[in-house]
């Protein structure tokens, strides 16, 4: 079966294209530097022949209000659009847990304009509703940081590993259409400062990290469950402790 992977160069995009070829599949990375721009349009049409599957893992190149939300609401009509000339049967996109609670953000609005086109489409879908990444605790703490200190909202999350996503990805691409929203977490919960804290931690950052109500999350409010799963959530199998014993993550 053709997969074509757009982003499929990224974090996620990467690991998805691995899984598929393993499984025998033709999986094609799909991104600006094979050709293909989802934003102009360009190299889309001749990328999706023969294509049963698409999978959508790309992301915004900015987390300001305006460019995300074009970037998101221009490029998925435009994917939408050359897969249906091209009949692709399967539509999947990568999204985040939360993104109905987090209308106060710009990029948040830009997920939220994606995932109403994908539903809107004719064409069949599955959206893949992921929590934060393991991999990406070290920029969360880098906006959170005043001075040596890391400020965070001692609410709750639910972190996954990137390969877990991937695989979650993978696995709902070779699988028939659900037309609705699958939620991905990983196996524990923590408050977020905990979390980060402990990822610190094991790099020896000296950053203190104190957990402080209503500190914004990249800029927006968070409340207790904001940002985990509700029930029914796919939880993956690998613990943060596990994952931060690997040498590629310390």
């Amino acid at each position: 079966m053709k997969i074509v992977v757009i982003g499929g160069t990224g974090l996620i995009g990467s690991k998805v294209v691995t899984i598929l070829r393993a499984q025998g599949h033709d999986a094609v990375a799909a991104s600006p530097n094979s050709g293909v721009d989802t934003v102009t349009g360009a190299g889309l049409a001749e990328v999706l022949k023969g294509a049963s599957v698409v999978v959508d893992v790309s992301n915004s190149p900015s987390f300001d209000e305006e460019p995300a939300l074009q970037f998101f609401q221009t490029s998925t009509r435009n994917v939408l659009a050359a897969e249906a000339v091209a009949g692709v049967k399967h539509h999947v996109a990568l999204s985040v847990v939360g993104t109905e609670r987090m209308s106060e953000s710009g990029y948040f609005r830009g997920k939220a304009a994606q995932e109403a086109a994908i539903k809107a489409s004719s064409i069949p879908y599955s959206i893949v509703h992921a929590t934060q990444f393991f991999e990406f605790l070290k920029s969360i703490a880098s906006d959170a940081t005043d001075g040596d200190t890391v400020r965070l909202p001692p609410v709750l999350v639910q972190p996954i590993a990137a390969a877990d996503v991937a695989s979650a990805v993978a696995g709902v691409a070779v699988g028939a259409p659900v037309n609705g929203t699958i939620e991905v977490a990983g196996p524990e919960q923590f408050r977020f400062d905990a979390f980060i804290e402990q990822g610190l931690k094991a790099r020896n950052d000296p950053r203190k990290v104190v957990a402080t109500p209503r500190a914004p999350y990249f800029h927006i409010e968070v409340s207790e469950r904001t940002l985990v799963p509700g029930d029914g959530a796919r939880l993956a199998k690998t613990r943060f402790e596990d994952w931060l014993r690997e040498p590629a993550h310390l």
